[in-house]
C-alpha cells in the first residue's frame, strides 16, 4: 500500500479546509513553519505542488482541489470511527500535563476521590513545564502558569499566583522576628532556580540595596518546599499553592508584600473537548479554588 507520510497529509487537509497556514498550525497547535514542512514533504511525495500563493494567503492547485475533495471525508470518517470504538469500550484515557508546584500539592493529593467518583476513566499525569503549550498529540488537559492564546484553547484561571515571604514556625522560633523588609532579607534566604524572585520582592518592598542576597538555589520548586518545610531558611512561595500548610501552621506568611500579584495558574484544553475532559476541568477547578487566600 502506497501512502504519503499521515502526518503531513493531515496538516495539507487542515490548511486546505482553512486556506491559512498560520489558521492551520493554530488547530494543529504546532507553528505556521511545522504546517509549511508537513506540506513541502507532500509535495516532495507526489512531485507537484498543491498549493499556489495568493497575495498573503493561499490557494489550491487544480491536484490540491482534487486531494481535498477525497481526503477530507476520510479524515471525517476516522474521527467517526474514533467516537464510535471509544463509546463502545465503556473507557476513557486522560492526559493530565501539570507544573510540579500543583501536581505536587493539588493534583496529586486529590486525585483518588476523581478516579473513585469516575473508575471507568484511566488517567495518566505526567510532569509539565511552566512554559509548556497544550499539544494536540500528547496531553488532553495541560496544567500552568499561563493563558494558552491559541484560538483553539480555553483557559481557565485556578488562582493567584502571588508569591509572598515563608517559613516554617521552628525557624521563625529560633531566627526571627521578621517584622520588617530588612529583617527578612538579613536572614538566610532559599531561592527557586534563580536569585531573581528575591531581587523582586525587595523591589516591590522598597529595599534597593540587594547585592547581599545569597542562599541555596533550588532547580526543583517541590526541592525548595521540602527545605522551607524543614525550616532551612526562607522562602518565597505561592501561598495558594501552600494555602494547606499555612492553614496547619506548618509555614507562616511574613509579609503582606508579595510578588507575581497579576499573575496564576491556569487548566488549559481544547475547545472541542470531550465529556470526560470536561468533567475532570470541573472537578479540579472546584478543587482549586475552594479556600483561596487570594
Amino acid at each position: 500500500m502506497r501512502l504519503p507520510p499521515l502526518g503531513a497529509l493531515r496538516a495539507f487537509e487542515v490548511a486546505a479546509r482553512l486556506l491559512s497556514l498560520s489558521r492551520a498550525g493554530d488547530e494543529l497547535h504546532v507553528t505556521h513553519a511545522a504546517v509549511s514542512h508537513q506540506i513541502r514533504n507532500l509535495e516532495d511525495w507526489f512531485g507537484f505542488p498543491l498549493f499556489r500563493r495568493d497575495g498573503r494567503g493561499i490557494r489550491l492547485t487544480a491536484s490540491g482541489q482534487a486531494l481535498f475533495d477525497r481526503v477530507s471525508p476520510l479524515f471525517e470518517s476516522m474521527a467517526d470511527a474514533c467516537k464510535i470504538v471509544d463509546a463502545m469500550s465503556g473507557a476513557s484515557t486522560l492526559t493530565v500535563g501539570c507544573v510540579p508546584s500543583i501536581a505536587a500539592r493539588w493534583l496529586v493529593p486529590n486525585l483518588v476521590e476523581f478516579t473513585e467518583r469516575n473508575p471507568q476513566i484511566d488517567i495518566r499525569v505526567v510532569y509539565a513545564k511552566s512554559n509548556e503549550q497544550l499539544n494536540a498529540d500528547d496531553l488532553d488537559i495541560l496544567i500552568t502558569t499561563a493563558e494558552d492564546e491559541s484560538r483553539y484553547v480555553v483557559s481557565e484561571r485556578l488562582f493567584s499566583r502571588v508569591n509572598k515571604p515563608v517559613c516554617s514556625p521552628n525557624f521563625l522560633a529560633q531566627y526571627g522576628p521578621f517584622e520588617s523588609p530588612k529583617q527578612i532579607i538579613a536572614a538566610p534566604l532559599l531561592h527557586d532556580e534563580t536569585r531573581e524572585g528575591w531581587h523582586d520582592w525587595c523591589e516591590a518592598a522598597g529595599i534597593k540595596d540587594t547585592k547581599a542576597l545569597s542562599g541555596p538555589i533550588y532547580q526543583d520548586f517541590n526541592l525548595l518546599a521540602t527545605a522551607v518545610l524543614a525550616g532551612h531558611g526562607l522562602a518565597l512561595c505561592p501561598i495558594n499553592v501552600f494555602r494547606a500548610e499555612i492553614s496547619r501552621g506548618d509555614l507562616i506568611v511574613l509579609s503582606d508584600v508579595g510578588i507575581n500579584e497579576n499573575r496564576g495558574y491556569f487548566i488549559l484544553t481544547r475547545d472541542d473537548r470531550t465529556i470526560v475532559a470536561d468533567e475532570f476541568v470541573k472537578w479540579f477547578v472546584a478543587i482549586a479554588q475552594e479556600g483561596c487566600l487570594v
